[in-house]
């Protein structure tokens, strides 16, 4: 499974990065949630968290805590997404 996110910030810089196998595991572990349940639907906390924790994880120098970054976001969204279907190989 992989995404492709776009952030906008308020300063006007953009960034997009695509989350890995560990950025959607960290993304399980925090809400408790699987990663199947993403093909019905997930929220904009839940890109955010994602898009900064796969920054992260690319050397992407963020803020401290996820709430600060999302303070700095305009505007995220999805430009690509491979999320395979339940029972498909990911």
């Amino acid at each position: 499974m992989q995404l492709t996110l776009k952030a906008v910030f308020t300063d006007g810089n953009t960034e997009t990065i695509e989350t890995n196998l560990a950025t959607v595991v960290a993304w399980e572990r925090k809400y408790k949630r699987k990663a199947s349940e993403m093909s019905q639907g997930i929220g904009v906390e839940d890109l955010a968290f994602l898009c900064y924790t796969a920054s992260q994880k690319a050397g992407i120098t963020v803020p401290a805590t996820l709430d600060t970054y999302i303070d700095k976001l305009r505007n995220i969204e999805v430009v690509d997404q491979n999320i395979p279907k339940v029972g498909e190989d990911q």
